[in-house]
């Protein structure tokens, strides 16, 4: 199985924004019902873009400095990141099924 690594206020820079492929990070808390449906569909998207998109997830409860940078008002929130930009090229809100997500994705770094 694919690993989809935590990342904190003091990590994101060097793991998502200095990272050498494009990165999906997953905005999470645990006590939301939402974030634990669209975990296991992070999960396996992790497996089938392997080697293409890195996939973390992201404390909101732990790490509040980065979630209020980019305005993180409703969780999950998915965030795809190119290399080298401060700005996301994509973002999805709430629980999507896994298709729309992967074709979100698709288009983000098409």
């Amino acid at each position: 199985m694919a690993d989809v690594r935590e990342v904190s206020d003091a990590t994101f820079d060097s793991d998502v924004i200095k990272g050498e492929l494009p990165t999906l990070v997953d905005f999470w808390a645990p006590w939301c019902g939402p974030c634990r449906m669209v975990a296991p569909v992070v999960a396996e998207l992790s497996e089938e873009y392997a080697g293409k998109v890195n996939f973390v997830k992201m404390n909101t409860d732990e790490n509040p400095a980065v979630p209020t940078k980019y305005g993180i008002r409703s969780i999950p929130s998915l965030l795809v990141f190119k290399p080298g930009e401060d700005r996301p090229v994509e973002t999805i809100v709430g629980f999507r099924p896994k298709s729309d997500i992967k074709k979100r994705i698709d288009a983000a770094l098409g």
